[in-house]
C-alpha cells in the first residue's frame, strides 16, 4: 500500500493543485472504511470546512478515479460508492432480491481484462465490479 507522502506526490505530478479541499477529499477517501458515496464525503469534509460545495467533491473524485487511486462502483443504490483502490482488488456479488453483499475474490476476474484487450483491443479498468443476481438463499 502507499504511503500518504508517496500519494501526494503523484498527485503533485499529475499538475493538480493541492489545495486544502483536495487534500480533505483525498483523506476522506482514504480514511473510508470501505465504500463511501460523494454525500458521504462532503459531509465529512463539511465538519472541517463547512465553505466546500458538492462540484468540488465530485471533481476531485473525477481526478482521484482518473489517476486510479479510486475506484467508482455502481452497488445498486441509486448512487456511486467510492473506494480507495489500494486495498486488494475485489468485487461484489449483490442479490437483488435481499440486497446481500458479498465480497468476491479477484482470482474470478483476473483473466477478464487482458482477454478483452485481446479479443477487442479495448484496456478495460477491472478494478472493481459489482455483479447483480441473486443469492443461494433467494435462489430456493
Amino acid at each position: 500500500m502507499a504511503t500518504h507522502d508517496t500519494t501526494m506526490q503523484a498527485l503533485k505530478e499529475s499538475g493538480l493543485r493541492l489545495t486544502p479541499q483536495r487534500i480533505m477529499v483525498l483523506t476522506a477517501v482514504r480514511q473510508a472504511k470501505g465504500h463511501v458515496s460523494a454525500a458521504e464525503i462532503l459531509e465529512e469534509v463539511k465538519e472541517s470546512y463547512p465553505y466546500i460545495d458538492a462540484s468540488t467533491v465530485y471533481r476531485t473524485l473525477g481526478v482521484l478515479k482518473e489517476m486510479r487511486l479510486i475506484s467508482e462502483t455502481d452497488m445498486g443504490r441509486g448512487e456511486s460508492k467510492y473506494e480507495w483502490i489500494e486495498q486488494e482488488r475485489h468485487h461484489h456479488l449483490i442479490c437483488r432480491n435481499c440486497d446481500r453483499v458479498t465480497l468476491l475474490d479477484h482470482k474470478f476476474l483476473e483473466n477478464l481484462g487482458t482477454e478483452i484487450l485481446d479479443d477487442y483491443g479495448f484496456k478495460a479498468d477491472i478494478d472493481h465490479f459489482a455483479i447483480f443476481g441473486l443469492c443461494s438463499d433467494c435462489v430456493n
